[in-house]
C-alpha cells in the first residue's frame, strides 16, 4: 500500500521551463543532466508542447476563416439592402412627384352632386 511509484511526476510549469530551456541549449546532454531527466522525456514533451501549438493554430486559423466568411456575407447582405433602399427612395420620390402634380394649380375644383 505504500509503494511509492518509480515515475516522477512533473509540473507543467516544470515541463514548460525544461522546454524554454532546450530551445537556447548547446549541450542537451548537460541539460538533462541539471535538469535530472532523460533526453527522450524531454523531446517527449517538447514535440508534445508542439502538437499543442499546431493544434491551437490550426484552431485559430478555423476560427478566422469562420470569420471572415461572416464578415463577407455581412457585406453581401449590406449591399442588397443598400440597393433596396435606393430602390425605394427612387419609388417615393416618383409617388410624391405624382401626388403634387395631380394637386397641382390649373386643376378644376370638385363641386357638390347637388350643383349648389
Amino acid at each position: 500500500m505504500g509503494e511509492r511509484s518509480k515515475y516522477r511526476k512533473f509540473s507543467e510549469g516544470y515541463r514548460r521551463y525544461a522546454v524554454g530551456r532546450l530551445k537556447d541549449c548547446a549541450n542537451v546532454s548537460k541539460l538533462c543532466r541539471e535538469l535530472g531527466i532523460s533526453r527522450q522525456i524531454l523531446y517527449g514533451w517538447r514535440d508534445r508542447f508542439e502538437r499543442e501549438q499546431d493544434a491551437k493554430s490550426e484552431a485559430s486559423q478555423a476560427t478566422e476563416r469562420q470569420l471572415r466568411k461572416e464578415v463577407s456575407e455581412l457585406k453581401q447582405a449590406l449591399g442588397e439592402k443598400t440597393l433596396q433602399v435606393d430602390f425605394f427612395k427612387g419609388a417615393l420620390q416618383k409617388v410624391e412627384a405624382l401626388r403634387q402634380a395631380s394637386t397641382g394649380s390649373g386643376e378644376t375644383a370638385s363641386t357638390s352632386k347637388s350643383g349648389k
